[in-house]
């Protein structure tokens, strides 16, 4: 068989064969990601409105230190230097934040969006060499997987803070009952949209579904996981941005309810 080799002519910055219009899912990208970084920042730095009544802020939790009734080990740790902003937020945004930027699916979207690298597919760009995730700092990007892990406790806690918030405590008598509200529905879609992202993960199908030569030789338990895994992997860049646009959404609520801004009726 005779091999030929095609030159193909080095692209200038944004040259393009493309008709249509390449840039505008990358422009769409960056804003909707630019302001989901810039809301989350502000409201992490806030250390407050951050809980109403049974409802906690996914941002906040688990508050391991704070002053509501939701923190797990007291009030803010005597040892925090007086020096540096303090906020509950700060000690457990590391891990969602780290587990959504190493994602296989955010790391094309900003790629393209915030660096151009490249700006779209068979889109010119910048440099003329390509070293892949081989390097610093990208190589860094390959801990996706142990962020997973971390993840999937996280997925955990945030079902336990929607079930908590079915309780509700009566100011005057004191009394805790169940009940459903506004807040209350908001959590528990919350949770799930995290969920329907976070067990469609590229690394929890290949944890499931790796180390054998035929998928055929799992037993029916592994099997069906793997089926599972597999179909919300088909729609993980829509649990990206659903999960992503309602966490924020949970925040911005609880936080208006919080600040009186807000009436949660209560539904049950």
């Amino acid at each position: 068989m005779v091999q030929v080799s095609i030159p193909v002519p080095a692209r200038r910055f944004g040259e393009t064969f493309r008709s249509d219009a390449w840039w505008l899912q990358p422009l769409v990208v960056a804003f909707g990601l630019g302001l989901f970084i810039v809301y989350s920042t502000w409201a992490a730095f806030q250390g407050e409105y951050y809980h109403a009544g049974p409802y906690l802020s996914p941002f906040y939790s688990p508050e391991l230190f704070g002053e509501s009734s939701h923190a797990w080990l007291g009030t803010k740790p005597t040892a925090w230097p007086v020096w540096l902003p303090w906020s509950p937020a700060f000690l457990i945004l590391g891990i969602p934040v780290g587990f959504r930027l190493t994602c296989y699916y955010y790391r094309g979207a900003y790629y393209k969006a915030f660096w151009a690298d490249p700006p779209n597919c068979a889109v010119g760009e910048l440099r003329a060499s390509y070293l892949g995730e081989r390097s610093f700092p990208l190589i860094i990007q390959n801990v996706h997987r142990y962020f997973l892990y971390l993840a999937l406790m996280f997925i955990m806690i945030l079902a336990y803070d929607a079930w908590k918030g079915l309780w509700f405590t009566d100011p005057v008598t004191g009394i805790t009952s169940f009940g459903i509200g506004v807040g209350s529905l908001v959590l528990i879609l919350n949770v799930t949209l995290l969920g329907g992202y976070t067990f469609g993960c590229h690394s929890l199908r290949h944890l499931v579904g790796g180390c054998v030569d035929k998928l055929s030789h799992m037993n029916r338990l592994r099997q069906s996981t793997y089926d599972c895994v597999s179909c919300l992997n088909q729609r993980h860049m829509l649990w990206a941005w659903m999960s992503l646009v309602w966490v924020g959404f949970t925040d911005f609520y609880i936080r208006m309810c919080a600040m009186g801004a807000w009436t949660d009726f209560r539904l049950l």
